[in-house]
This record gives C-alpha cells, sequence and structure tokens, in this order.
C-alpha cells in the first residue's frame, strides 16, 4: 500500500508491504528496517533501525491521526484522498470491548463523560496532565464508557486503564 502522509507539516510517501513475518516499509524511496507488532488495538510496538519504540495511534476528531511515541505527541493526516478518506477512519475501530489507558504518567484534572455515556470515536473521556501540559483522552471507537476507573485528581502511570468502552 502506497500512501503520502503530512507529519508535523511534511508530506512523505510511504509505502508499506509485508515481507514474511517483516514489514517492507519506503520512506520517500528509501528501504527502511522495520518490524511492528500490535500490541493492542491502537498500541504498536515498532522496531526501526535497531531502535524499539511504543506507539499509540488513534483517530481525532478532526480526522487526522493522534500519534503518541514516549513523551513526544503528533499529529499525522494521510493526505491520499482515495486510500484513506474514502474508509471513513472506521478502520480504526474495532469491534466488543475496549480499554482506554493512560498515555503517559500524570493527573488525571478533569472527567469529561460520566459511566453510561454513549460517545462517539475521537471524543474526549478526560483530561489527563503531566508536566503541565494537558492531554485529552479520547474514545478509540463509538460506543457507551461501560467503567470510568478514575476519578479528578488522581494520579495514573503510563498504560493504567482509565476506563472500558463497549
Amino acid at each position: 500500500m502506497k500512501y503520502d502522509v503530512s507529519l508535523a507539516g511534511k508530506v512523505s510517501t510511504v509505502e508499506i508491504a509485508r515481507d514474511g513475518r517483516q514489514w517492507k516499509v519506503m520512506l520517500n524511496g528509501q528501504l527502511v528496517a522495520a518490524d511492528a507488532v500490535e500490541l493492542s488495538p491502537g498500541v504498536f510496538s515498532i522496531l526501526l533501525g535497531g531502535s524499539s519504540h511504543e506507539v499509540r495511534v488513534s483517530p481525532a476528531g478532526d480526522g487526522t491521526l493522534r500519534i503518541l511515541s514516549g513523551a513526544e505527541e503528533f499529529s499525522a493526516e494521510v493526505v491520499d484522498e482515495r486510500a484513506w478518506r474514502g474508509r471513513g477512519h472506521r478502520a480504526m475501530e474495532t469491534a466488543g470491548r475496549q480499554s482506554i489507558v493512560a498515555p503517559m504518567p500524570g493527573k488525571v484534572v478533569r472527567v469529561l463523560r460520566k459511566q453510561g455515556t454513549t460517545v462517539a470515536a475521537g471524543e474526549g473521556i478526560l483530561v489527563v496532565e503531566a508536566m503541565k501540559m494537558q492531554n485529552e483522552v479520547q474514545a478509540p471507537k463509538r460506543g457507551v464508557i461501560q467503567s470510568l476507573l478514575v476519578q479528578e485528581g488522581q494520579a495514573v502511570n503510563a498504560g493504567e486503564i482509565l476506563a472500558w468502552i463497549e
């Protein structure tokens, strides 16, 4: 599959193909050694050139992708209309119960939706503050918040389950 991706204002051409158990990735015409495993929906362990990265990808409400890698956050957009927009971004959604996890260690400063509330994919659930920056944690899929496991003022660890959505 070939995509034109805009990341931090720079458009790059990315070609992705499965090669046995590994991925063959071409970035702007150059081969990149890569291996990726999806640990859970939207959470990937990626090995690039010998460096390991845990990457969280979720759809944003404006049609872009929100990408978290370590303490860095990016917004990406696939600009190839035929390859992405026609799918309506719903390919990112999964069926069944899904956890919502803390993207980084911090403190829950605001709960935006209550347990039992119906939410759309990309809609804000709560806000986690880390290093004086507030990060809105969004619903990974359309559904109902089955359980909310945190409250305002509570400290959370990276990867800790904050809520369940079904």
